[in-house]
Order: C-alpha cells, then structure tokens, then sequence
C-alpha cells in the first residue's frame, strides 16, 4: 500500500490596508529609519485598524484559498489556526473563522507555540491526513499584534506588524507533500519573551493595565542569540537528515524575525541569498503569518517537485523545520 502524504495544493494570504512606516514610527518613539532598517531590515508594517481581530484577517486568506482550489467550504473536515492573538480568550479562532468562512462542516482549534505556530500546527494536521481519516485540512497562521504592542517601547514597536496566510493540505501518494520535520521547545526561555499579564498566573486588573503588562516583553538580545543559534541548527539539522545538499534546496522559508536571523539560517544551510524568501522589509514580523504569506507572495515561482525548508523561532522557546517536496 502506498504511503499517503500531506500536500500543499493552495494558499492564500492577506494583509491590512494601512501602512506602518519608520517614518511614521519616527514620530511616535525615539527611534530613525536607519537604526531599524540596520537591526532589523524593515522598512514598513501593515496594522489592521478598527474593530476587528485575528479571524477577520484569516478569513480573507481563508477566502482566497478556496477560490483558486475551486472547492466549497462545505468541503473542508477541519481548521487549525495558529496564532497568538486569538479573537478572545475562548472559542478558539478557528472555530469564529470557520463560522465566518462558511466552514460548516469542519471541527477546528487553535495552536499557541508563538512564532513557531504555524510549523506546529503543519506538522500537526499533516497527521490527520497521513491517517487517512482527513482529505481537506485548512492550516492558517494569523496575527494581530498591534493588538499586543506598546507603542511607547521602541524595542517591539518597530518589528510587529498584522497579517494572515493559509494553506489546504491534501492527501498526495507521490513523492510531493510534508516529507519531514523537527520541531523543539524549550519553556525556561518564557522568562526572556512573553505577556506577563492576561494568564491565569496574573489575570487581568486595572493594576496590570496601567503598569502595561499585557503587551508584549522582549530581552532583545538574548532572544537575538537563541533564535540565530537554533533556527539555524534545526534547519542545518533536517538538511542533513534527509540528504540534502544546498544545491538540492530550491528554497528557504524563514520565519521573519529578524534579516540578520534570516542571513545566519542562509548561512549555515549554504544557501545564496535567491534561494531565500524574504518580505520583512514591508511586513515586519508577522508571527504566525510569516511562513504562509512567504509561500503567497512566491506561489508563482514555485514548481512541482522543489524542495522547500520551513524555519521558524518563537517564544517559549520554541523552533523548528520542515521539509515539503512542493505538489504543484
């Protein structure tokens, strides 16, 4: 019996209209286009403005998606949404995505490993169809970090921006599809990323408003030193794990945290810098929408049989790699 795969056979993505620049930044915080552009190579981040969240972004990438597939909604089993950002606190994002998308008979829930969402959730429902039991899975990676921004910090300010991306994965029994990945976690690195208030831990008060502890808290450096080390070793790791050479990789999709992050992954896999995807410079870090907005923007470039890495690191820690053999 043939082995069953999970392919990639669409995407689709989607970001806000309203555009973020440094200039713009400039005015709000002691900061200058020249100091981000060199720490971090990006130029402009996309915010969504007014009344509405993480899902309203999926759902247009949602949207996108099923159009170039040519399918219902109706034909979708399941949904999960990475994100870090949901909505609300509960039901879970992919379930008001599905609502809104029309997704009336898949079940859905919500994967949180921070800027490593959405290889976790890959991974994840590239299971339920390797079982056979599942023929349409939608993965999506959406955030709305605004949300979770203090404009006032010129530390995150500058490298948060909203967007969403989402990918169907179907069953394939050729050589195409999820081939392999490596995925990690390492919770005592919460202590250098996280939200301090909000949880369970510290839930929220009018204290924990006006000391702004449900914004996002960075030790940029020492996030900087973890993320170059094991984004790079993971991505080194599944390489060598499956036999590949820098010659044999068509492509790097890097999570888009940081260019200087981005280059030292290249480095370390051998890869010149046209084998690598990157859109940081006009979309800043994304989170959980960074890997599929890169497979959007380069659908058009993409040819069957390229193999393609996935790479990311997040808080908590979290990291890792995946290995797809593209499917059309």
């Amino acid at each position: 019996m043939q082995k069953i795969h999970a392919a990639i056979t669409a995407v689709g993505g989607y970001v806000p209209e309203y555009v973020l620049t440094n200039a713009e930044l400039e005015t709000m915080v002691d900061t200058n286009d020249e100091w981000i552009q060199a720490r971090t190579g990006i130029s402009e981040r996309r915010l969504l403005k007014g009344e509405r969240g993480t899902s309203d972004m999926a759902v247009e990438a949602v949207k996108v998606l099923l159009q170039k597939r040519g399918i219902s909604p109706l034909d979708i089993d399941l949904i999960i949404c990475a994100t870090t950002t949901p909505d609300m606190q509960f039901p879970a994002t992919a379930n008001v995505i599905a609502d809104k998308a029309g997704l009336k008979n898949a079940f859905g829930y919500d994967i949180n490993a921070a800027c490593s969402g959405f290889l976790f959730a890959l991974t994840t429902a590239s299971q339920f169809i390797e079982t056979g039991r599942h023929k349409k899975i939608i993965v999506v990676g959406a955030d709305k970090m605004s949300s979770i921004i203090d404009y006032e910090d010129r530390a995150t300010c500058i490298i948060f921006g909203d967007g969403a991306g989402a990918v169907l994965l179907e069953p394939t029994t050729d050589e195409t599809g999820i081939r392999d990945s490596i995925l990690r976690s390492d919770g005592a690195g919460r202590a250098h990323l996280h939200q301090k208030a909000g949880g369970s831990v510290k839930p929220a008060s009018i204290e924990t408003v006006m000391n702004k502890e449900h914004y996002v808290y960075q030790e940029g450096q020492v996030v900087f030193k973890f993320a170059v080390k094991n984004m790079a070793d993971v991505s080194a790791e599944i390489m060598e794990r499956n036999n590949l050479s820098s010659e044999d990789v068509s492509w790097l999709v890097p999570h888009q945290a940081n260019k200087r992050i981005i280059d030292a992954t290249r480095e370390r896999m051998g890869l010149p810098q046209e084998k690598v995807m990157v859109n940081i410079q006009r979309y800043g870090n994304t989170t959980n929408g960074t890997l599929p907005l890169c497979l959007w923007e380069w659908e058009s470039q993409l040819k069957k049989g390229d193999n393609i890495i996935l790479a990311a690191f997040g808080g908590g820690f979290t990291w890792g790699a995946t290995y797809i053999k593209w499917a059309y």
